[in-house]
């Protein structure tokens, strides 16, 4: 059994695959486990370029939570944040925000501990059998973006073709700033709204717990998709907007920005999962409302059901 991505979707799918016992086996194209649950060091502290937080109604996943908090990896962050728009600042209240002072890839992380991954792995295939770069398996899930499963597919297995092509995504530059202080009126994380740039912006040190000067901003699709072929150059213009949105007097002494080609589903195939009858599965956040817990319960269904179909 194989999986292909090591975001939170497909460690939850292999852990519950494992825990019943049944072999498997994680491969991933990127140097660590996390997929858009994501951070970056930056002179040895972390930031996250991904996912901003997370949030919690579901009580299984509210259960893997108060585990990852009581090992110190997670903690409630906020459940204020501000709003701009073309009426100006207002608090939104909203549900509780969870964060991870090591980056939310400690999180993924740790569920994936003892679950055999491997990384740095470049799948380029899936074909009728099913079989993963020719080799045969009794199953494989795609825990990734439907328009990048949808290139590894045999067009021979059809139905997850149709599923992950039905899926649709938007982009958006994550930037990572660094100021010599903080300057800006407190605030935990701001939705951006009507913004030429920006949709939101988090204070990174803030959400650390450790009062570091550095913000993180993500923009919008359309600026995004004029910069996803070079966007280190959308860097002066993410920097600008932040600081005429926030007023602040000092230039950054550091901005990273990344890209994230696919960012954000906006519509899919429906249901939980994508399971058919050829032994390919699809699971994540596109699966319902895109959210950390979306992802982390599509592959948990998913891993349970192939574990029912391998074990009968």
């Amino acid at each position: 059994m194989i999986v292909v991505g090591a975001g939170v979707a497909g460690v939850a799918c292999a852990r519950e695959l494992a825990d019943a016992g049944i072999p498997v086996e994680i491969r991933e194209r990127a140097r660590v486990a996390g997929g858009r649950l994501a951070s970056k060091r930056f002179d040895g502290r972390p930031a996250d370029i991904g996912a901003a937080y997370l949030t919690v109604d579901d009580p299984d996943f509210a259960r893997v939570v108060d585990g990852w908090r009581a090992a110190g990896l997670a903690r409630e962050w906020t459940d204020t944040f501000v709003a701009y728009g073309p009426d100006g600042r207002r608090t939104v209240p909203g549900p509780m925000r969870w964060a991870a002072p090591r980056g939310l890839r400690s999180l993924v992380t740790d569920l994936a501990a003892g679950l055999p991954v491997v990384v740095d792995r470049l799948v380029l295939g899936v074909e009728p059998g099913p079989a993963v770069d020719g080799t045969a398996c009794d199953a494989v899930v795609l825990a990734m973006p439907g328009p990048q499963a949808a290139l590894l597919l045999d067009p021979a297995l059809a139905a997850s073709t149709r599923a992950a092509q039905a899926q649709q995504w938007t982009s958006t530059l994550a930037a990572v700033l660094r100021f010599p202080r903080r300057t800006w009126a407190d605030f935990a994380g701001a939705f951006v709204n009507d913004h030429p740039v920006l949709t939101l912006v988090c204070d990174d040190g803030d959400r650390r717990g450790d009062g570091e000067p550095v913000l993180v901003a993500h923009t919008t699709a359309e600026f995004a998709g004029r910069y996803l072929l070079q966007p280190t150059t959308a860097a002066p213009a993410v920097e600008q907007a932040v600081r005429d949105l926030l007023a602040l007097p000092d230039p950054a002494d550091l901005v990273h920005v990344h890209r994230w080609t696919y960012a954000k589903p906006t519509s899919g195939p429906g249901g939980t999962y994508h399971l058919d009858d050829d032994g390919v599965g699809l699971a994540g956040d596109v699966f319902g409302t895109p959210r950390v817990q979306t992802a982390w319960l599509s592959g948990r269904t998913l891993g349970r059901e192939l574990a029912a179909r391998l074990s009968g």
